[in-house]
């Protein structure tokens, strides 16, 4: 439905509205569209920070990562695992400069399997912020949300201080181990649990409100609300707007640039869907899940499996590509 010249003067943009009633998040490690949209929050992710780095725009930040790399010493894979690392903050460091909340960092989707490991590069992240000058309450790690990393996120959250986004979250099984966990943050994904679905059934579209990635997060954001639980749920990895819309409500989404600027575009009232009155009137049981129940339950869920293996292979792919860039620049 379109709407007049006259009334579209009058009538925010959905955008604006959905800021009402939800934290808009810019899913992006470009600088100049976190400029444009003005997000509270910013995510990264190596493949953000991948395409990022190779545009001419950020040599300068590529470049003192590398220089920071060779400063430290040691072996040629240490030097680039150090710029690697830095090359990550610089970009969320710039990104801090223009947005008042939090930017979230990865660590290495290599890990994913490591509590120990996770635990030990998510400190050094906070580090190399700290030597910035940034304070670790703007940062959030992302993690993998596999059983190793939701454990590392309870370390890192009670021992630490350090706040955690749990990431490449498809499955029930995981938003319940995270809220045990206490983490600060969940990112559940809604378009490739749409891609999924797609892919490997005869149904090829849905309506948003019947979208399997969309009835994920809605049931998840009303178990966390019925039970209490503080941590935020934040949806991510849309295909499409009307995914955004019927996720209106929603403690945080994050988006990407280009859908940033279809909904800054788009002149429709909008409705929320997701409200925390509605949620605790929802008839849900609780859960508990130790490691047994955790791994039984996510296994059960076919494709959560196969999109949490598929993500961690996607970011550890980029994470080698990033660092073949930069061993061409540490070796110059």
């Amino acid at each position: 439905m379109s709407v007049s010249p006259v009334k579209r003067q009058k009538m925010e943009s959905v955008l604006d509205q959905l800021k009402h009633h939800t934290t808009v998040v810019a899913d992006t490690g470009d600088f100049n569209a976190i400029d444009e949209y003005k997000p509270l929050d910013a995510t990264t992710n190596p493949s953000l920070i991948l395409a990022a780095a190779q545009m001419p725009a950020y040599q300068e930040l590529v470049d003192d990562a590398v220089a920071y790399g060779k400063k430290l010493g040691g072996s040629e894979e240490e030097q680039i695992k150090n710029a690697c690392d830095k090359l990550f903050v610089l970009f969320g460091a710039e990104i801090l400069k223009r947005i008042p909340g939090r930017v979230s960092t990865e660590v290495d989707a290599r890990l994913s399997f490591d509590k120990e490991g996770m635990i030990q590069r998510a400190r050094r992240l906070i580090d190399l912020y700290k030597e910035a000058g940034i304070g670790k309450d703007r940062i959030l790690i992302k993690l993998s949300s596999t059983w190793e990393g939701i454990q590392a996120g309870k370390v890192l959250e009670a021992e630490y201080g350090i706040h955690c986004n749990m990431t490449l979250l498809f499955s029930f099984a995981q938003a319940v181990a995270c809220a045990e966990a206490g983490v600060t943050l969940i990112s559940p994904f809604v378009g490739r649990i749409l891609d999924w679905y797609v892919a490997n059934g005869d149904k090829k579209s849905y309506e948003p409100s019947e979208d399997p990635g969309v009835k994920s997060v809605t049931k998840i954001y009303n178990y966390y609300k019925k039970f209490g639980y503080k941590t935020i749920v934040m949806g991510a990895s849309f295909r499409n707007t009307g995914e955004i819309k019927a996720l209106t409500g929603c403690d945080y989404l994050t988006i990407s640039p280009k859908l940033l600027a279809e909904l800054s575009k788009e002149y429709v009232k909008l409705t929320p869907t997701l409200s925390v009155k509605e949620a605790q009137a929802c008839d849900l049981e609780k859960l508990h899940l130790d490691e047994k129940a955790f791994r039984w339950h996510h296994n059960e869920d076919q494709m959560a499996v196969e999109k949490l293996s598929d993500g961690i292979r996607k970011f550890a792919a980029d994470a080698v590509k990033l660092e073949r860039m930069l061993k061409v620049n540490v070796t110059a």
